[in-house]
């Protein structure tokens, strides 16, 4: 799995300003952030038993599972990310760990997770899911935000697109990172016997919600 903790660790002091919309090049790829972290949370909101959340960053997520009363745990590898994280919610355990590493002993209800899946590579997305259904318990949940393209097609105009703004960071991140067809995650939780819905929440933005033994 890359290691991503040094980029965030130094992302860490500005990530909040780049997802509210201040950092004019990603401002469409965190457009609706707020809708997207409801939409997730609502997605949950009737689990009873634990909640993980994978890639805390600085807590805006965790903060509103929080306040749903519901029984969240975070996940964060980056110290820098943590350490805000636990400014924010210092009631909250907010550990190390990763998709493939969640030092939590027992079955949880739901794995939650914005804006991160795409740092593994397509072969660790399908071990991580291996790995993250064996935490759950029947019924389980695991909802996924994040950048996803609906066809290699949509995916070569937004590049274009992008470009064509001039946004050469966020151009770059789209080339280098693993960003994966939505039809190509679908069918790995496919292979897990997972039902799933999706939801378009902005031009970039899918939300996955999968349930264990659904089908």
């Amino acid at each position: 799995m890359p290691d991503f903790n040094k980029l965030f660790d130094e992302w860490a002091k500005s990530y909040d300003k780049t997802v509210y919309g201040t950092d004019n090049e990603y401002v469409e790829v965190f457009q609706n952030y707020e809708d997207i972290l409801k939409y997730i949370s609502d997605e949950v909101a009737d689990k009873n038993g634990i909640i993980v959340e994978i890639g805390v960053g600085t807590g805006n997520l965790t903060k509103l599972l929080y306040e749903k009363n519901l029984n969240v745990v975070g996940i964060e590898p980056s110290k820098e990310m943590r350490k805000i994280a636990k400014e924010k919610l210092p009631n909250i355990d907010i550990l190390d760990g990763h998709f493939l590493s969640i030092p939590i002993d027992k079955k949880v209800d739901a794995i939650v997770t914005s804006y991160a899946f795409h740092h593994l590579t397509y072969d660790e997305k399908k071990k991580a899911l291996e790995y993250l259904d064996k935490k759950l318990n029947n019924n389980g949940k695991i909802v996924i935000a994040d950048t996803m393209f609906e066809s290699i097609e949509y995916k070569k105009n937004l590049l274009k697109y992008v470009e064509l703004n001039e946004c050469f960071n966020l151009l770059n991140d789209l080339k280098t990172e693993y960003y994966e067809l939505l039809d190509d995650l679908c069918v790995l939780f496919k292979e897990l016997n997972y039902s799933y819905s999706l939801k378009k929440m902005n031009k970039y933005v899918w939300v996955i919600s999968a349930v264990k033994g659904g089908y």
